[in-house]
């Protein structure tokens, strides 16, 4: 009797590995062949957007359309954009040493509170790309009057906000809200 059992325990885990190597080959086999590669920039790096020259601060014209956040590198400004075009919120941000190339990504991971690649404690972090290793996304430095200077030998990707306008952001930019980054 124990020779059975033993024997039908066997084949059934044999028939399940079996089952679960199959279902994992079809699964594989059905995958987009880029679903796994790093975010990039969906756009070849642009000339510098049109601004309105009355209005520094508006959204630029070549942004795209939709909810989303748009991130201009030359100006370091950052624009919380809902539905129909309707600015939510703009505010000025200071850059990290390595910036994203222009084009269309979209939010892929957040914290809550972590330590940059600077040392600082940060909160409310929005990552939406790497660049050369180098992860690039949104934050707001703990305690910004403790902030040391930056050290230009650290490559960091932390855009840097106001802890009022990190947590605008956290509110705003979820897992998957596109990130737009113009010039």
């Amino acid at each position: 009797m124990a020779g059975t059992s033993a024997a039908l325990v066997a084949a059934l885990t044999a028939a399940a590995v079996g089952t679960v190597g199959f279902l994992g080959y079809q699964a594989s086999a059905t995958v987009p062949a880029d679903l796994g590669d790093k975010p990039r920039a969906s756009a070849s790096p642009l000339a510098k957007a049109p601004r309105d020259r009355r209005n520094p601060t508006a959204l630029p014209a070549v942004s795209g359309s939709g909810e989303r956040v748009v991130y201009s590198v030359d100006d370091d400004r950052v624009w919380l954009v809902g539905e129909r075009n309707r600015v939510l919120r703009t505010f000025r941000v200071r850059p990290g040493r390595v910036d994203p190339l222009p084009g269309a990504y979209v939010v892929t991971s957040r914290s809550h509170a972590v330590t940059g690649t600077d040392g600082v404690p940060v909160e409310h972090v929005v990552r939406f790309t790497t660049v050369d290793d180098v992860a690039i996304g949104f934050s707001a430095a703990v305690h910004p009057d403790l902030t040391p200077a930056p050290d230009p030998t650290v490559r960091t990707g932390g855009i840097r906000e106001t802890r009022a306008d990190g947590q605008a952001m956290w509110m705003f930019a979820t897992i998957g809200v596109p990130v737009v980054v113009v010039r």
